[in-house]
């Protein structure tokens, strides 16, 4: 088995079958190939400390497992803010299209039950997890769930770790659930925080479906991340719900920590 998600080759960047996704044999799942771009938008430079705080990636195509190129360059420059466009590329043309704003960092003083780093105890009826202070059970406190048969024994599905603290794959409807990588991003290098939340970010729809896997395909043609922080840790959380409607139109929407 590959030890990493790609291998850099020159300008190319080669996938390994790590990041095959559940609906095709030939095409990657849209979590890796999303890392890919926000590293290539980490290794752009800045005047001052940024933070990306949100990205949306538009889903030309199907991702080939084949060689990738990536690029980003910096469209509206800013002193607080700048808008960021980056492209994947096969040998056909664009895969997939990102655009980003990347936000200045400084220090601002906050009473602390306004933040994410809350300690305020939350009630455990309450009717929302996006809220201050809000935090899952851990990944030790969560259990492992078997993943719905893709008909391949290695993919993104093997290269991510799962920990559910509700809901599970073979369960429809909304879930709560730990994910982490296994392996590298690129080979030789640790991903940052922004590549692991990204990595994670199109399993939304996955982990919290309400159809039958084996009568519908329910592939995102889009999906946005906004992030008011960085993860600290190698987990990250997704708390999702999806919603399908008869016209064949759907939304994932999850919220993570």
């Amino acid at each position: 088995m590959a030890d990493a998600f790609y291998e850099l080759d020159g300008d190319r960047y080669v996938p390994s079958e790590l990041t095959r996704g559940p609906w095709d044999p030939g095409a990657q799942h849209a979590g890796p190939p999303a890392a890919l771009v926000g590293r290539e938008i980490e290794r752009l430079g800045s005047e001052a400390p940024c933070q990306v705080g949100r990205i949306t990636f538009e889903i030309m195509r199907a991702v080939p497992i084949a060689p990738l190129r990536v690029e980003a360059r910096v469209e509206r420059p800013g002193r607080s803010v700048e808008l960021v466009e980056a492209t994947l590329s096969d040998d056909d043309g664009e895969v997939i299209r990102a655009s980003a704003w990347r936000v200045r960092l400084q220090d601002v003083e906050f009473a602390p039950e306004l933040t994410s780093e809350a300690s305020t105890p939350i009630a455990a009826n309450s009717a929302s997890t996006l809220r201050p202070g809000y935090s899952p059970a851990p990944p030790s406190e969560a259990h492992e769930r078997d993943f719905f048969d893709t008909g391949q024994a290695v993919g993104y599905h093997t290269a991510m770790e799962y920990r559910f603290v509700s809901g599970a794959f073979l369960e429809p409807g909304p879930a709560i659930v730990w994910m982490r990588m296994r392996q590298p991003l690129v080979a030789g290098e640790e991903p940052s925080p922004l590549q692991r939340v990204l990595a994670a970010a199109d399993s939304g729809n996955g982990v919290s479906a309400t159809l039958d896997w084996a009568r519908y395909v329910f592939i995102n043609v889009d999906f946005s991340v906004h992030l008011n922080r960085l993860p600290s840790g190698d987990w990250v959380c997704l708390d999702a719900i999806t919603i399908p409607e008869p016209t064949g139109i759907g939304l994932a929407r999850h919220g993570a920590v």
